[in-house]
């Protein structure tokens, strides 16, 4: 059973910094497996819909953004750690949401709907 944990959450001020985590478990999380896959970090803030934050492809050679956090965030992975972050700079109170990471085989999407697994979602809180 593949298993994502997402963490680093928390509450932070506005401009301020955070970087979420999003650990890979299960059998196939090694960094063999981890090639095939893009990843992708997704949040929902209180009373909307999902929506789409950044993607990374399997191969780190494509990023996506939403146009919202382009500037200020960014998506990294470590294969060998099973692991995808999100570094968030520069925040602001509409970027208070859960972001949740979830991973695809193959190519990245900015749809939900095409990821196959998904973490339980960590809380960003940001503070004016």
């Amino acid at each position: 059973q593949v298993q994502l944990v997402e963490s680093g959450g928390g509450l932070v001020q506005v401009g301020g910094s955070l970087t979420l985590s999003c650990v890979i478990s299960g059998p196939t999380s090694s960094a063999f497996f981890m090639g095939a896959y893009s990843m992708g970090w997704f949040r929902r803030a209180p009373g909307e819909e999902r929506e789409f934050v950044a993607a990374i492809s399997r191969n780190t050679f494509t990023t996506s953004y939403a146009d919202t956090v382009k500037g200020r965030f960014t998506i990294s992975r470590d294969s060998a750690k099973n692991t995808a972050y999100l570094q968030m700079n520069n925040l602001n109170p509409e970027d208070t949401a859960v972001y949740y990471c979830a991973r695809r085989l193959y190519t990245c999407s900015v749809y939900a709907a095409d990821y196959q697994y998904w973490g339980q979602g960590t809380p960003v809180t940001v503070s004016s």
